[in-house]
């Protein structure tokens, strides 16, 4: 996503929130680590590099969009997806700024899970998380198109290479890491998701 935002001439600021992690991942085993606990916000610096600002001071009067990338973050620390499905309950901050992103008409981009975050916040938003059917494994959480249909929301089918763009709600999303599959198509999907966020954005 930053790369993309880098290449389409974007200034951006990164936001995250500070609360607890829903656990810690020992990527080594793929599980859990039990010994250990660790903070959204300071994780997420990591990847910001520093520069970083809690989520609570994000104004939609002082942005053009806001873009949400998935991982499994998004369905553990930003909402609680992974657990509850589409009765989850979404953080107070994340559901304030969708909210008012589109509230102000200013375009969202979501990808890989976190268009689960729109389907439960925007009432009869379109989203994609990819294809409805797992195809022998290549889309692995396909089940999740249903929660999103649960929740509400249209889901729309695409490829990974793909963006939807939900023209009446700005809302822009691309199926990422929902597809098993070589990690440049991923990339290029994103690309498409970051381009129509812009767009919008620059109308």
């Amino acid at each position: 996503v930053l790369v993309h935002l880098s290449r389409g001439g974007a200034e951006v600021q990164i936001f995250a929130p500070n609360v607890p992690q829903m656990h810690v991942i020992d990527h080594t085993k793929g599980q859990p680590s039990e010994s250990e606990t660790r903070n959204v916000l300071a994780e997420s610096a990591r990847i910001a590099r520093g520069k970083i600002t809690d989520l609570a001071q994000l104004s939609a009067a002082n942005h053009d969009a806001a873009i949400f990338p998935g991982g499994f973050g998004a369905a553990k620390n930003l909402s609680t997806f992974a657990v509850d499905g589409k009765d989850c309950k979404v953080n107070k901050d994340v559901e304030r700024v969708l909210k008012d992103f589109h509230k102000a008409g200013k375009p969202i981009g979501l990808c890989c899970i976190a268009p689960v975050l729109a389907a439960k916040v925007l009432p009869g938003v379109e989203v994609t998380v990819g294809h409805e059917q797992e195809e022998g494994g290549k889309w692995p959480y396909a089940g999740t198109a249903e929660a999103i249909k649960a929740m509400g929301a249209k889901h729309c089918v695409k490829g990974v290479t793909e963006a939807h763009v939900d023209q009446k709600n700005k809302v822009v999303t691309t199926p990422a890491f929902m597809c098993e599959t070589a990690l440049h198509h991923i990339h290029d999907g994103i690309g498409a998701m970051v381009t129509k966020v812009l767009e919008l954005a620059r109308k």
